[in-house]
């Protein structure tokens, strides 16, 4: 049997391994920074008589351009948005793939501030985009200055933004999503995955998009309404930007299960969102207790801590994983994150961290 190195496979993924994060059966999985919580009933219900309905016609395609799905979205969101400057795939990964496709590819470049969330420089490789990684500042920080200076350095095609960002979970000042949109040459992407954890005050990307055509806000429903298995991403801009990603969109890519799944997801959102408040109260608490044992712990907006462990953070990781906590190894020397899960799942951690 041949292996890949058989293949003959581009240069540039030669040596390369997917993304992905450790599947392993621990009881208490806390690396993925799913909402823990499982579908209240009521919607369980509500999603099935949805698909139901879907059945009798899967002989046809979908719609091909989800309107009514980008509607429900674009009324959760606000702020004005109509159904034209909002557009739906298959997970935000997917809508941030179209937007490099649509903007990026070779002879273009994308620019990210690291840490931050590793798919993007992997979806850079995938469309020919060549990626910048650009630094941040003292405690993970953006500042204005710091983010204005190294757009103008590399002008990039695409500036990616997380805010808040993964792995360190604070979110943005928007005074930097200001300023990179005065200097940047091309499209600045603000990634929002984790925007319903924010603590009160924070501002949406969303209210900056008036009068910026080359701003994009991507969300997600994987997280706060734990709509992970669900995938469905979604972004918001100007129309033009949704116009220039159905240039690239593969035809009917949302199925008509996905599609009747979310908008049943987006009626009850109530529901599904009901668990954002416990899930910001098991972070804080996760925040405040590693700090008072002495450990730097990152201001987080997230659903999700980044901590310090004072050491090799492999050997840390090994430990909580042999007290069947997993939580994850983001490639950051002496630091861990760990997913805000259930109160039940905070206790296993913390008394996992007390032994380590």
């Amino acid at each position: 049997m041949s292996g890949l190195a058989d293949l003959p496979i581009r240069d540039d993924l030669r040596g390369l391994s997917p993304y992905g994060a450790p599947q392993l059966d621990v009881p208490v999985r806390l690396n993925t920074n799913e909402n823990s919580h499982p579908v209240p009933e009521p919607v369980v219900e509500a999603i099935a008589k949805a698909l139901a309905a879907e059945l009798r016609e899967l002989n046809r395609y979908p719609d091909r351009d989800a309107v009514a799905l980008r509607a429900d979205l674009a009324e959760y969101l606000g702020h004005g948005l109509t159904v034209e400057q909002v557009w739906a795939a298959n997970g935000s990964n997917e809508i941030q793939q179209q937007l490099l496709q649509a903007f990026g590819g070779p002879g273009r470049s994308a620019l990210g501030f690291v840490p931050a969330y590793s798919m993007h420089p992997l979806l850079a490789l995938g469309t020919g985009t060549r990626w910048v990684p650009a630094r941040r500042g003292v405690d993970f920080g953006l500042t204005v200055e710091e983010a204005v200076a190294q757009v103008r350095e590399h002008r990039p095609d695409v500036v990616f933004l997380c805010s808040p960002n993964n792995p360190t979970g604070t979110a943005l000042d928007p005074a930097v999503i200001a300023a990179v949109l005065d200097v940047a040459p091309g499209m600045v992407v603000v990634d929002e995955a984790y925007a319903e954890f924010a603590r009160p005050g924070t501002v949406s990307a969303l209210a900056v998009l008036p009068g910026h055509p080359r701003l994009v806000v991507t969300r997600t429903m994987s997280k706060a309404f734990g709509f992970a298995g669900g995938r469905l991403g979604y972004l918001a801009a100007d129309p033009a930007v949704v116009q220039a990603v159905q240039l690239v969109r593969l035809p009917y890519h949302l199925s008509a299960l996905t599609q009747a799944a979310a908008r049943a997801a987006v009626t009850h959102r109530d529901a599904l969102l009901g668990t954002v408040s416990a899930i910001m109260a098991q972070r804080d608490r996760i925040v405040a207790t590693l700090r008072e044992r002495g450990l730097r712990v990152a201001d987080s907006d997230a659903n999700f801590v980044l901590f310090e462990v004072g050491g090799d953070q492999t050997t840390v990781w090994q430990a909580l994983l042999a007290q069947g906590v997993l939580v994850r190894d983001v490639g950051l020397p002496g630091w861990l994150r760990v997913t805000a899960g259930t109160a039940a799942e905070t206790d296993a951690f913390l008394s996992a961290m007390e032994t380590v």
